[in-house]
């Protein structure tokens, strides 16, 4: 006996096809995806506004630095940079050798120099971007007789940090008030050693140029724009 089969029609008018539901989802898919991406792509622009906002911050900060410094700087034998580094470069000016006590050379320089660079940094336009003022020393290679590289190296790590501690401490008695207060609270000693040379230590012209003393600046501009790169990558 055979069996009777019996095809159901489907008159439901409101029921969609498998493939037409997938096409509304894809549909749905797209329009979230384009949503998200214009929003990521305004977010980014706004990131990128800022970043070229602080660029154009440094610069006006370089510029004033400039301005203010322009005619002492050779008589200084220092310079500045556009990365913010104004750079004490004659050491026999700055301490005698092996010694962390300032020279009174150096320290008619700072009695110039340092309250008219914070004045510069307290204005109106920078004083919320300053991070850090950075003061660092810098050596040569060479130790004293007789040590090996590694002792030497140690031996200018503490020499260094020594020499960048009295010019912190000497610099921050040449301010009062809340200056004083504004400038402790951002100001660091960093003494290098020998690793961040800007020539080659094997001349003594070379070395002579390794033994410094640096003024850096850290604004927040870093910050954003090391956010917006990471901001890009992801």
């Amino acid at each position: 006996m055979s069996k009777k089969i019996i095809e159901i029609e489907d008159n439901n008018q409101f029921s969609l096809s498998t493939g037409d539901l997938m096409a509304a989802l894809l549909l749905i898919f797209v329009l979230l995806l384009i949503g998200t991406m214009l929003k990521l792509q305004e977010e980014f622009d706004s990131k990128s506004d800022i970043a070229e906002r602080y660029k154009e911050l440094q610069l006006e900060l370089y510029n004033d630095l400039y301005d203010e410094f322009e005619d002492d700087l050779e008589v200084w034998d220092a310079e500045i940079d556009s990365a913010l580094t104004i750079r004490f470069k004659e050491p026999d000016v700055l301490f005698d050798a092996g010694s962390s006590n300032l020279k009174s050379s150096f320290a008619e320089i700072l009695n110039v120099f340092f309250p008219r660079y914070i004045n510069v940094l307290q204005n109106d336009k920078y004083i919320e971007h300053i991070e850090e003022i950075r003061i660092e020393g810098h050596t040569s290679i060479e130790g004293r007789n007789g040590m090996d590289e590694q002792e030497a190296y140690f031996y200018n790590m503490k020499l260094s940090q020594d020499r960048t501690r009295s010019v912190l401490q000497y610099c921050l008695n040449l301010l009062d008030g809340n200056t004083v207060a504004w400038t402790r609270d951002r100001a660091t000693a960093n003494g290098l050693s020998s690793v961040k040379p800007i020539a080659e230590n094997q001349t003594e012209s070379g070395r002579k140029q390794n033994r410094r003393v640096e003024f850096r600046i850290k604004t927040d501009a870093e910050e954003q724009i090391r956010e917006m790169l990471r901001y890009a990558e992801n």
